[in-house]
């Protein structure tokens, strides 16, 4: 055989993994149904700004191994995630901390905000049977109504009421004036966008783009030893029990003639009325000076078979239908499961290059 392993996929997992296993002496060819490499992380340098072209992608991680080992391919900059809420033009800070509260009931200690949402809560009696019962139980009802409803209808293109609740088992409530949004010791971006990691990764693979490892099994299946799948897993079989469910995403992304659009990298659109979820001004995340900007306009969407997966819906229902892929994926001897699509679990960077470095110890 040509390869020790076919990796399928060119995101951060199989880059990752792909690094790790060369580095230990293995030959891999690395394959991505796009014309880029990088999965979601991939960025579009325009006017010298770097475009977040699936989506705004903030590195942030508590893991101290992990974050030195993505400095070993990029220096990052101090970029903090401090986003905004708008509401009808009313702009709050996010997470919901003392900011937000002051700004929203004119208030300045945290007693007070303690007091008003302990009151609000009182409505919700019982255990909440749905997402809206969960949020109240949570915040109240101002901030629930303003900031939470209209946005959580839009991501997941139902009313809250109709959501289960364990979607939000917990929401950020700080006492505190801070706006840091991640919980997170190391955050930041990397100065020149994620391109130049995924590059330096993959450096000594053989790559090949524009190939749709379903589509063209037969070439592919016999040419490696092992086979690291990122894909989706419910395509890989064929959708023999039917198919696994996610959210979209739709971008819309213009050039502006500006030096400063919104005046921050995220601004999150919270009323029901607005049909994108945020706008995020790519050049903020690196402190851009550019005298143009671009803005990005994220709309969700609801996905259909061949469309890019963004959310798993990790409702019941799906749970219990990846179970019975994930029972196939076990009795297959030379393919491997990974990633976002192919663990059918929301992943953040980190956590999904502190998985592929696990899989590289466990399995080179």
């Amino acid at each position: 055989m040509k390869y020790d392993y076919l990796i399928v996929g060119s995101g951060l997992f199989g880059s990752v993994f792909a690094y790790e296993a060369v580095k230990r002496g293995k030959k891999c060819l690395v394959i991505d149904k796009r014309n880029h490499i990088g999965g979601n992380v991939y960025c579009e340098n325009k006017d010298g700004i770097n475009i977040h072209k699936y989506g705004a992608h903030i590195f942030h991680t508590n893991n101290k191994e992990v974050w030195e080992y993505v400095n070993q391919f990029a220096e990052f900059n101090n970029y903090i995630n401090s986003p905004v809420a708008n509401y009808h033009g009313e702009i709050y800070n996010l997470p919901f901390n003392m900011n937000t509260f002051s700004k929203m009931w004119n208030i300045s200690t945290p007693q007070q905000a303690k007091a008003i949402i302990d009151e609000q809560r009182k409505v919700i009696t019982d255990e909440p049977k749905n997402l809206e019962e969960q949020a109240i139980s949570l915040v109240g009802t101002d901030i629930y109504k303003k900031l939470i409803k209209g946005y959580t209808e839009k991501q997941w293109g139902r009313d809250c009421k109709d959501l289960p609740a364990f979607i939000i088992k917990r929401l950020p409530v700080r006492y505190i004036y801070d706006n840091n949004y991640f919980n997170a010791r190391y955050q930041g971006i990397p100065i020149g966008g994620y391109n130049q990691i995924i590059e330096k990764l993959l450096a000594e693979c053989d790559v090949e783009l524009n190939v749709d490892f379903i589509k063209r099994r037969s070439k592919y299946n016999d040419i490696a030893k092992k086979i690291i799948f990122t894909g989706a897993i419910d395509s890989y079989f064929d959708y023999e029990f039917g198919q696994l469910e996610y959210r979209g995403l739709r971008f819309e992304t213009e050039k502006l003639a500006q030096e400063n659009y919104q005046g921050i990298a995220v601004m999150n659109f919270t009323a029901g009325d607005v049909p994108y979820t945020r706008v995020i001004e790519h050049k903020h995340f690196e402190f851009g000076t550019q005298p143009v900007t671009y803005v990005t306009k994220e709309y969700p969407a609801d996905w259909q078979p061949g469309e890019e997966a963004y959310y798993p819906v990790n409702d019941e229902k799906n749970q219990k239908l990846y179970q019975k892929y994930l029972e196939l994926a076990q009795q297959e001897k030379n393919v491997i499961f990974g990633g976002r699509l192919g663990e059918y679990k929301y992943y953040d960077m980190d956590k999904t290059i502190e998985s592929a470095l696990n899989l590289a110890e466990n399995i080179l």
